[in-house]
Protein backbone atom coordinates (compact mmCIF):
# COMPACT_ATOMS: atom_id res chain seq x y z
CA UNK A 1 0.00 0.00 0.00
CA UNK A 2 1.56 3.79 -1.24
CA UNK A 3 2.02 5.60 2.08
CA UNK A 4 3.60 8.78 0.61
CA UNK A 5 0.82 10.27 -0.26
CA UNK A 6 -1.27 10.20 2.90
CA UNK A 7 1.27 9.85 5.74
CA UNK A 8 2.25 12.01 8.86
CA UNK A 9 5.28 12.67 11.05
CA UNK A 10 3.91 13.27 14.29
CA UNK A 11 5.65 12.33 17.30
CA UNK A 12 2.99 9.93 19.66
CA UNK A 13 4.94 7.77 21.45
CA UNK A 14 7.56 8.99 24.26
CA UNK A 15 9.78 6.56 26.57
CA UNK A 16 8.97 8.64 29.80
CA UNK A 17 5.28 8.01 29.26
CA UNK A 18 3.97 6.38 32.47
CA UNK A 19 2.71 3.01 31.45
CA UNK A 20 -0.20 1.14 33.65
CA UNK A 21 1.82 -1.74 35.44
CA UNK A 22 -0.61 -4.39 36.66
CA UNK A 23 -0.74 -8.03 38.42
CA UNK A 24 -1.42 -11.12 36.66
CA UNK A 25 -5.60 -10.38 37.82
CA UNK A 26 -5.11 -7.13 35.53
CA UNK A 27 -5.35 -4.85 39.04
CA UNK A 28 -3.34 -1.84 38.85
CA UNK A 29 -0.01 -1.60 41.07
CA UNK A 30 1.64 1.54 40.12
CA UNK A 31 2.96 3.33 36.56
CA UNK A 32 6.93 3.16 35.21
CA UNK A 33 8.27 4.93 32.23
CA UNK A 34 7.82 2.81 29.11
CA UNK A 35 11.45 2.93 28.30
CA UNK A 36 11.90 1.43 31.92
CA UNK A 37 8.71 -1.51 31.43
CA UNK A 38 10.45 -3.00 28.36
CA UNK A 39 13.94 -3.27 30.06
CA UNK A 40 15.55 -6.66 31.04
CA UNK A 41 12.60 -9.36 30.80
CA UNK A 42 9.78 -6.59 31.02
CA UNK A 43 7.63 -5.57 33.81
CA UNK A 44 4.17 -6.81 32.99
CA UNK A 45 1.91 -3.63 31.58
CA UNK A 46 -1.62 -3.33 30.09
CA UNK A 47 -1.82 -3.05 26.46
CA UNK A 48 -4.05 -3.40 23.51
CA UNK A 49 -3.45 -4.84 20.21
CA UNK A 50 -6.27 -3.68 17.48
CA UNK A 51 -7.36 -6.02 14.89
CA UNK A 52 -9.04 -3.83 11.34
CA UNK A 53 -10.59 -6.06 8.93
CA UNK A 54 -12.60 -4.52 5.43
CA UNK A 55 -15.46 -5.69 4.30
CA UNK A 56 -13.94 -8.24 2.19
CA UNK A 57 -12.68 -10.00 5.27
CA UNK A 58 -8.98 -9.04 4.69
CA UNK A 59 -6.46 -7.59 7.90
CA UNK A 60 -4.71 -4.68 7.79
CA UNK A 61 -1.34 -5.55 8.61
CA UNK A 62 1.58 -2.72 9.51
CA UNK A 63 5.32 -2.90 9.37
CA UNK A 64 6.63 -1.42 12.06
CA UNK A 65 9.15 1.30 11.94
CA UNK A 66 12.76 0.82 11.49
CA UNK A 67 12.84 3.49 14.47
CA UNK A 68 11.23 0.88 16.52
CA UNK A 69 13.62 -0.25 20.04
CA UNK A 70 11.60 -3.49 19.78
CA UNK A 71 10.90 -5.96 16.98
CA UNK A 72 11.53 -2.77 14.02
CA UNK A 73 10.33 -3.55 10.27
CA UNK A 74 8.34 -6.78 11.66
CA UNK A 75 4.97 -7.20 10.27
CA UNK A 76 1.93 -7.06 13.18
CA UNK A 77 -1.45 -6.62 13.72
CA UNK A 78 -3.32 -3.18 12.53
CA UNK A 79 -2.25 -1.04 15.74
CA UNK A 80 -1.09 -1.73 19.40
CA UNK A 81 -0.23 0.40 22.48
CA UNK A 82 -0.39 1.05 25.66
CA UNK A 83 -3.66 2.87 27.31
CA UNK A 84 -2.06 5.70 29.37
CA UNK A 85 -2.16 6.53 33.07
CA UNK A 86 -5.73 8.05 33.86
CA UNK A 87 -7.11 6.86 30.30
CA UNK A 88 -9.85 4.34 29.95
CA UNK A 89 -9.59 1.35 27.43
CA UNK A 90 -11.89 2.88 25.35
CA UNK A 91 -10.54 6.25 24.59
CA UNK A 92 -6.87 4.78 24.39
CA UNK A 93 -7.84 2.67 21.26
CA UNK A 94 -9.58 5.00 19.55
CA UNK A 95 -6.79 7.51 20.49
CA UNK A 96 -3.95 5.47 19.16
CA UNK A 97 -5.23 4.34 16.04
CA UNK A 98 -6.25 7.87 14.99
CA UNK A 99 -2.23 8.65 15.98
CA UNK A 100 -0.73 6.10 13.85
CA UNK A 101 -3.68 5.62 10.92
CA UNK A 102 -6.16 8.56 10.88
CA UNK A 103 -10.00 7.19 11.38
CA UNK A 104 -11.98 5.73 13.77
CA UNK A 105 -13.99 2.57 13.74
CA UNK A 106 -15.85 0.35 16.12
CA UNK A 107 -14.50 -2.24 18.02
CA UNK A 108 -15.88 -5.15 19.75
CA UNK A 109 -13.48 -6.74 22.98
CA UNK A 110 -12.71 -10.28 22.57
CA UNK A 111 -10.43 -11.38 25.00
CA UNK A 112 -7.25 -10.60 26.93
CA UNK A 113 -4.17 -12.60 27.47
CA UNK A 114 -0.67 -12.44 29.18
CA UNK A 115 2.95 -13.07 27.41
CA UNK A 116 6.45 -12.43 27.83
CA UNK A 117 8.69 -12.49 24.38
CA UNK A 118 12.69 -11.41 24.58
CA UNK A 119 13.79 -9.35 21.91
CA UNK A 120 17.21 -9.42 22.74
CA UNK A 121 19.91 -9.20 26.09
CA UNK A 122 17.98 -5.66 27.22
CA UNK A 123 14.85 -5.27 25.96
CA UNK A 124 11.38 -7.45 26.09
CA UNK A 125 7.61 -7.14 25.66
CA UNK A 126 5.80 -8.46 29.26
CA UNK A 127 1.97 -7.61 28.74
CA UNK A 128 -1.55 -8.02 29.95
CA UNK A 129 -2.78 -7.39 26.30
CA UNK A 130 -6.82 -6.29 25.74
CA UNK A 131 -7.61 -7.72 22.20
CA UNK A 132 -10.22 -5.97 20.04
CA UNK A 133 -10.93 -6.03 16.24
CA UNK A 134 -13.05 -3.84 14.00
CA UNK A 135 -14.19 -3.68 10.61
CA UNK A 136 -13.73 -0.09 8.09
CA UNK A 137 -12.43 0.51 4.52
CA UNK A 138 -11.60 3.59 5.29
CA UNK A 139 -8.18 4.61 3.73
CA UNK A 140 -5.56 4.77 6.29
CA UNK A 141 -3.03 7.74 6.62
CA UNK A 142 0.41 6.71 7.97
CA UNK A 143 2.01 7.94 10.71
CA UNK A 144 5.51 7.20 9.23
CA UNK A 145 7.37 7.66 12.68
CA UNK A 146 5.13 4.30 13.58
CA UNK A 147 4.82 2.79 10.54
CA UNK A 148 7.04 1.55 7.78
CA UNK A 149 4.21 0.24 5.54
CA UNK A 150 0.64 -1.19 5.12
CA UNK A 151 -1.07 -3.93 3.38
CA UNK A 152 -4.35 -5.99 3.05
CA UNK A 153 -4.48 -9.39 3.37
CA UNK A 154 -6.52 -12.73 3.26
CA UNK A 155 -6.76 -14.84 6.19
CA UNK A 156 -5.30 -18.22 4.05
CA UNK A 157 -2.87 -16.20 2.68
CA UNK A 158 -1.32 -14.97 6.39
CA UNK A 159 -1.93 -18.33 7.49
CA UNK A 160 0.55 -19.74 4.89
CA UNK A 161 2.70 -16.67 5.26
CA UNK A 162 3.06 -17.42 8.89
CA UNK A 163 3.47 -20.94 8.00
CA UNK A 164 6.70 -20.48 5.91
CA UNK A 165 8.29 -17.62 7.53
CA UNK A 166 6.97 -16.75 11.00
CA UNK A 167 10.58 -15.20 12.05
CA UNK A 168 9.18 -11.78 10.49
CA UNK A 169 5.93 -11.07 12.37
CA UNK A 170 5.87 -10.02 16.05
CA UNK A 171 5.58 -12.58 18.81
CA UNK A 172 2.02 -11.15 20.37
CA UNK A 173 0.73 -11.11 16.63
CA UNK A 174 1.14 -14.63 16.00
CA UNK A 175 -0.54 -15.49 19.47
CA UNK A 176 -3.33 -13.19 18.95
CA UNK A 177 -4.22 -14.43 15.51
CA UNK A 178 -4.04 -18.13 16.00
CA UNK A 179 -6.50 -17.48 18.87
CA UNK A 180 -9.01 -15.31 16.44
CA UNK A 181 -9.18 -18.24 13.78
CA UNK A 182 -9.96 -20.89 16.57
CA UNK A 183 -12.49 -18.43 18.60
CA UNK A 184 -13.92 -15.83 15.96
CA UNK A 185 -14.07 -16.85 12.79
CA UNK A 186 -17.02 -14.41 11.88
CA UNK A 187 -14.10 -11.77 11.69
CA UNK A 188 -12.96 -13.62 8.99
CA UNK A 189 -15.58 -13.31 6.60
CA UNK A 190 -16.44 -10.71 4.33
CA UNK A 191 -19.29 -8.43 5.26
CA UNK A 192 -20.70 -5.05 5.18
CA UNK A 193 -17.71 -2.54 6.47
CA UNK A 194 -18.38 0.38 9.60
CA UNK A 195 -16.36 3.52 8.30
CA UNK A 196 -16.51 6.14 10.80
CA UNK A 197 -13.81 8.58 8.82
Amino acid sequence: MDNQNSSNHSIVSFDDEPLILVDADDREIGFLPKADAHLGRGTLHRAFSLFVFNSGGELLLQQRASGKRLWPMFWSNTCCSHPRRGETMDIAIHRRLMEELGFQCEFEYLFKFQYQAQFDAEGAEHELCWVYAGRSDTLPRVNANEIAALRFIAPDALDAEIASNPAQFTPWFKIEWARIRNEHPELLLPQAAASLA
